[in-house]
């Protein structure tokens, strides 16, 4: 049944995505704000921090959707592309994010966009998830408005920072097929856009066939068929 129900979310974000016009798109929103802070103002990642504990996966299998679907130079017809393509996803949960790299998205000289994924509702205790929801939106805040501090330019932000929150009642297997296809189908726009086919990878083929050749040499000590770096790290 909630196998069913995942799908179910997703089939309905495939229905919006095929119907929605663009201006209400969410995959296409998603995707078009990701490529103007990458393309146009030069984010070289985008981090994805779940408010939600049952979300501590998610952002590390969205970097390798993110990653290795549209980490590619080259365009479909095999042209070199003009623009920069798929920026670096990272993430993790936010009561763990906020004490390890906040600091950085608050005050760092880099630009991050920011997902922010937050429930409304905990069955178990409410009152520390309204803890958790007004440590959310106080991070989105913080970053969209900053600080004023002409005494001491260490408590000042700049804010202006991007960041888009996307709120659910709680993590139902149907709202996972919701994110879930939300992030896909976004990938997919990006992809279209840049003129990329996010369906290979023979980035990631290229390590197997060169680890498949690596096992057979180090098991016979042969190490001539490998540039001067690989051929040392053999013979230790």
């Amino acid at each position: 049944d909630n196998f069913e129900d995942l799908l179910a979310g997703a089939h309905t974000i495939d229905t919006h995505f095929q119907s929605a016009p663009l201006t209400k798109n969410v995959p296409v929103i998603l995707a078009l704000l990701s490529i103007w802070y990458s393309n146009f103002h030069k984010a070289e990642s985008h981090a994805v921090i779940p408010y939600d504990q049952s979300l501590r996966l998610l952002p590390e299998y969205l970097s390798q959707l993110v990653m290795e679907s549209n980490g590619k130079s080259v365009s479909r017809n095999g042209q070199a592309i003009e623009s920069t393509s798929s920026p670096i996803l990272w993430g993790s949960i936010g009561t763990n994010a906020q004490h390890a790299y906040f600091q950085l998205l608050h005050q760092g000289t880099h630009l991050v966009p920011v997902d922010f994924l937050l429930p409304l509702l905990n069955s178990s205790d409410q009152q520390q998830q309204l803890k958790l929801v007004s440590n959310c939106l106080a991070q989105s805040e913080a970053l969209m408005m900053g600080q004023d501090d002409d005494t001491d330019a260490n408590r000042n932000f700049p804010g202006n920072s991007p960041s888009s929150t996307m709120v659910y009642s709680s993590l139902t297997p149907k709202v996972l097929g919701m994110l879930l296809a939300i992030y896909e189908h976004k990938t997919f726009v990006e992809a279209m856009i840049w003129d990329i086919n996010p369906f290979d990878q023979w980035g990631v083929e290229l390590g197997k066939k060169l680890a498949g050749q690596l096992i057979e040499d180090i098991s016979v000590n042969e190490t001539s068929g490998h540039d001067a770096s690989t051929s040392l790290l053999m013979q230790e």
